[in-house]
């Protein structure tokens, strides 16, 4: 399908709108693809429909207005599959509030999120039973229906997902309208998300289909998604950054959707389903690109590459592409077909964009937040500027607030996408807006060419003694290029009562270090990335400097979304120091 042929997308208010239209547009595509069990070899791929797809939702949203769940609340928890994205859209498209969880939060973290959303149902994995079971005895939790998606033993009390979306289509095939009769609200509270935080800050967002689809509608200027694209499903499916692109985007725009089989199998994946569009985030996508820079240092090609480099990019001056030829065997690596990446939750290292661009892997860096549906900026598949974090969708204002003589500020946002608030918390929804802009908690600058640029967040910003700002997302991007850094955190600490230091916590790749330092012990590995330290100091000027650093192998605490937990991480450090 060529460029020319790829229509724009009609505006949509609500998922239902959504839903009709992929169901008229798209009928015979491939909507999902996921293997019936990934241990079983030869592999039996199983295939969805648009137009099964959207059978089983509104099976699945009449079973559920038929057990009276009609305007009410039901959490979602699980893994990536195609029942959550079928739970998802069931909930929302008959007119009730979905509350999607993430999976990997401890049980206390549950217990106090169901508590606070007031959900009646939940949806779940059987691995979560157990808990369920319990929350569904409190009191204190409004909690009263159990939806087991995998749960193959009948039980008492616990509903069977598959039996409850055959109840749905028998309700239709005796002419049920429950589904038909309800008016989908597009701009009242739809879902409620979860913020990052402990169990008492975490805060609950409340978007509306209508922000989402908005922000939806705007990715089209930015990039588009084909019908002939594949995508694959591996971020945590909870989090608006993969539901709203990879699985609502997706389905918006014909695509298939692929379910991958676990975080190491995404380079064995991206081949098998020949995956042309990856959703991913920075930490994956350096580690592939470090990966495969290895092996062609190893080779002894690094030379060659930057020749052929310097002659492709010279000929795509001239509108002549020859990218994916001269380097089909890099491409392989990522499965062969991949033809753009798009990556946020934090800044992707410079080196590793520009690598993949020269690759001919379009890589387009998008930020936002969850109170934003969540896309605000982005860059655009014909225009980029490597380290930015793009320029605003079109239905988006962005502005610089109090900006300092650099012209670095708070970034506000504003525009459809903005979240309704957050829920019972008047507080801070008011915290959140100033005169009517979103604070994003981000500083940042905007260039010439409309490119922002971030600096970093509000609230890590390093303030020195001599009233000097600094940004540590700039100090991590200097030591993440290093080979050997699996990841990195620099943060503050008193180092007398009149001065403080600049520290680097750098995690190093052991497999790395073992292969480029085979004669070195692992104590000796301190004295070589300290060196390598002292060389990015003397880039720097001297109130950046790095004054001390921290090294293991010890992975640092993250969230679902591979993000650094920075004030987890920093207490973890601060007590194994003290314990020394």
């Amino acid at each position: 399908m060529s460029k020319e042929e790829i229509k724009e997308l009609p505006k949509m208010s609500n998922y239902r709108e959504i839903l009709d239209y992929a169901s008229k547009s798209y009928s015979n595509n491939i909507a999902y693809k996921y293997k019936e069990n990934i241990e079983e070899k030869p592999a039996k791929y199983v295939e969805k429909k648009y137009s099964q797809v959207v059978k089983d939702v509104k099976a699945l949203a009449t079973a559920l207005l038929d057990l009276g769940f009609k305007g009410k609340r039901i959490a979602l928890i699980g893994e990536n599959r195609y029942e959550w994205v079928i739970s998802y859209l069931a909930v929302t498209c008959g007119g009730m509030v979905i509350a999607p969880l993430d999976k990997a939060l401890p049980d206390k973290e549950i217990t106090s999120l169901l508590k606070r959303s007031e959900v009646d149902a939940v949806i779940y994995e059987e691995k979560h039973e157990e808990l369920f079971k319990k929350l569904k005895e409190d009191k204190d939790i409004n909690l009263n229906t159990l939806i087991c998606i995998n749960k193959k033993e009948e039980e008492k009390e616990i509903i069977n997902f598959q039996q409850l979306l055959e109840k749905g289509r028998k309700l239709i095939k005796e002419k049920s309208k429950l589904y038909d009769e309800v008016k989908v609200d597009s701009d009242g509270m739809s879902i409620m998300l979860f913020t990052s935080g402990t169990t008492d800050s975490a805060k609950i967002v409340m978007l509306s289909q209508n922000n989402v689809c908005s922000n939806m509608y705007a990715y089209q200027t930015h990039f588009r998604i084909r019908e002939d694209d594949t995508l694959l499903s591996f971020l945590p499916i909870h989090h608006t950054f993969e539901c709203s692109i990879t699985i609502l985007y997706g389905f918006y725009s014909g695509a298939t959707v692929a379910f991958c089989d676990g975080l190491r199998y995404i380079q064995a994946n991206l081949k098998e389903y020949e995956v042309s569009i990856f959703v991913a985030v920075p930490l994956v996508l350096e580690t592939m690109y470090k990966k495969i820079t290895k092996a062609i240092a190893d080779q002894g090609k690094t030379k060659l590459i930057n020749t052929m480099t310097k002659i492709s990019n010279t000929l795509l001056k001239a509108h002549i592409d020859i990218r994916k030829i001269v380097f089909k065997q890099i491409i392989d690596n990522f499965g062969g077909k991949l033809r753009m990446v798009l990556y946020g939750a934090a800044s992707l290292d410079k080196d590793t964009i520009i690598g993949l661009n020269n690759f001919g892997i379009n890589s387009i860096q998008g930020y936002g937040l969850t109170e934003t549906s969540p896309v605000l900026t982005a860059e655009a598949e014909n225009r980029h500027k490597p380290g930015s974090i793009g320029y605003p969708l079109d239905n988006v204002e962005i502005k610089i607030d109090n900006p300092d003589k650099e012209g670095v500020g708070e970034i506000l946002a504003k525009g459809p996408n903005i979240m309704l608030g957050y829920y019972k918390n008047e507080k801070k929804t008011k915290e959140a807006f100033k005169d009517g802009w979103l604070r994003t908690g981000d500083y940042g600058y905007i260039d010439d060419d409309g490119f922002i640029f971030m600096t970093g967040r509000k609230n890590d910003i390093i303030v020195l003694r001599n009233g000097k700002n600094v940004y540590p997302q700039e100090l991590e991007f200097l030591i993440s290029k290093l080979p050997y850094v699996a990841e990195c955190m620099v943060f503050s600490r008193e180092a007398s009562k009149t001065d403080t230091m600049l520290v680097a916590k750098i995690v190093y790749n052991k497999e790395v270090m073992e292969k480029d330092y085979p004669d070195k012990k692992v104590e000796e590995y301190e004295k070589i990335i300290w060196k390598d330290v002292k060389e990015i100091n003397k880039t720097l000027p001297t109130f950046k400097h790095i004054k001390k650093v921290i090294v293991t192998d010890k992975p640092m605490i993250k969230t679902t979304t591979q993000k650094v937990k920075r004030n987890e991480e920093i207490k973890r450090t601060e007590k194994e120091l003290s314990a020394k």
